[in-house]
C-alpha cells in the first residue's frame, strides 16, 4: 500500500514539473508578443507620411551614380530610408527578428529599395570610407533573396528575380 508520504512527494514532484512547463510556456509567449511588438513598431515606421515622402523621393529619383545623385539630391532621404533597413536588418541577424516575419511584412519594398539604393550605397562606402555602411541592409536583402521569390500566400519559387517600378505613386 502506498503511504501518504509516497503521494505527497508524488504530487509536489508534478506541481513543481507543472510550474515549470507553464513558465517556459509563459516566456515562449512573452518573447513572441516582444517582437510583435517590434516588428510592427518598425512596420508603423514604414507607413508614416515622413518615410513614405523619403522612401518614395529614393525609388522615384533617376541618376547616374553616387555623385551624380549627391550633387542633386543630398543624402537625407537615403540615410532615412537605409536606418530603417539597417536597423531592421540588425535585428534579423541578432535574431531578434524571425526573417519569415519579415518576408511576410516587407520582402517586396525591401528588395527593391535595395537594388534602386545600391550604386549609392557603394559609393558612399568608396567616399566616406565606410565600408561596413549598410551592411545589415544588405544581410537582409540577400538573406530574402535566399529565401527566393514569393509567388502567393507564403508560396515560392526558388529564385528571386525582383523588377524596380519605374515610379511609385504617391496615392495608393
Amino acid at each position: 500500500m502506498v503511504d501518504i508520504q509516497t503521494v505527497s512527494i508524488v504530487i509536489a514532484s508534478a506541481s513543481i514539473v507543472t510550474a515549470i512547463l507553464y513558465y517556459l510556456l509563459d516566456i515562449r509567449s512573452q518573447s513572441k508578443m516582444r517582437q510583435t511588438s517590434l516588428v510592427m513598431g518598425i512596420f508603423s515606421k514604414f507607413g508614416s507620411k515622413g518615410f513614405q515622402a523619403a522612401w518614395q523621393g529614393v525609388l522615384n529619383r533617376e541618376f547616374k551614380n553616387y555623385d551624380d545623385y549627391v550633387r542633386e539630391h543630398g543624402l537625407a532621404e537615403v540615410w532615412e530610408v537605409a536606418m530603417l533597413f539597417e536597423g531592421l536588418g540588425t535585428l534579423v541577424h541578432r535574431k531578434l527578428v524571425n526573417i519569415d516575419v519579415v518576408d511576410d511584412l516587407q520582402s517586396g519594398p525591401i528588395k527593391n529599395t535595395w537594388e534602386k539604393m545600391k550604386p549609392i550605397v557603394e559609393g558612399y562606402k568608396l567616399h566616406s570610407n565606410q565600408p561596413q555602411f549598410c551592411e545589415w541592409f544588405e544581410y537582409l536583402y540577400n538573406e530574402l533573396e535566399k529565401k527566393g521569390q514569393r509567388t502567393r500566400y507564403g508560396k515560392r519559387t526558388k529564385t528571386q528575380d525582383s523588377t524596380i517600378p519605374s515610379k511609385i505613386s504617391a496615392t495608393p
